[in-house]
């Protein structure tokens, strides 16, 4: 696949089949995710893999109803209260497999080179015909101290880039992009 068709057609994908990510696959994604540039070339990144669909609805269900508890004291999840409450909806979307991208120091710009990693890796997966969608909700869950510690990630590192991954049931339709806002500052 082309660049521009790999960035052109890659989607948020919620809908996924059960067919394994096999680990050379996996790996592909993040090795592509590695070539990502950071400033410095710091390099400010590790990947946690949970290859376990059982192991990830498991997550999330917890993260779902740690989100619950305090749906009603933030605003920004209250549009979001019905979703969570329905008995039906999985917060990690029932996918094959999970990458969780981390910033491996609290250097200032750790969190950002994290998510170009996370682009590079999104892009690949897509060249790959996978699917992906970064679940940004689920950040904060996995980055409590009792949830590092039982993925062994270190207490010091901080989840950028919760990224779950699998074969789509099908391709998302695009969505209507806003027309690129550019200034000229030198004309």
């Amino acid at each position: 696949m082309e660049l521009m068709q790999a960035i052109v057609t890659r989607r948020a994908t919620r809908e996924y089949n059960d067919t394994p990510v096999a680990k050379a696959r996996i790996e592909q994604c993040i090795n592509a995710a590695n070539l990502a540039p950071s400033a410095m070339n710091r390099q400010p990144w590790a990947f946690a893999v949970i290859a376990n669909p059982d192991r990830i609805e498991d997550y999330a269900c917890r993260a779902k109803l740690w989100l619950l508890q305090d749906v009603d004291e933030k605003p920004e999840l209250s549009s979001l209260k019905p979703l969570l409450q329905s008995p039906g909806y999985s917060l990690l979307h029932r996918v094959p497999a999970l990458v969780l991208i981390l910033a491996t120091s609290n250097d200032q710009q750790a969190a950002e080179d994290c998510c170009l990693a996370g682009q590079n890796f999104m892009l690949a997966a897509r060249d790959a015909g996978l699917g992906t969608c970064w679940i940004g909700l689920a950040r904060p869950w996995f980055n409590l101290p009792a949830i590092k510690a039982e993925l062994r990630i270190p207490e010091k590192y901080q989840v950028v880039a919760p990224i779950v991954l699998g074969y789509p049931k099908n391709w998302p339709e695009p969505h209507e992009r806003n027309a690129a806002e550019i200034h000229w500052v030198d004309s």
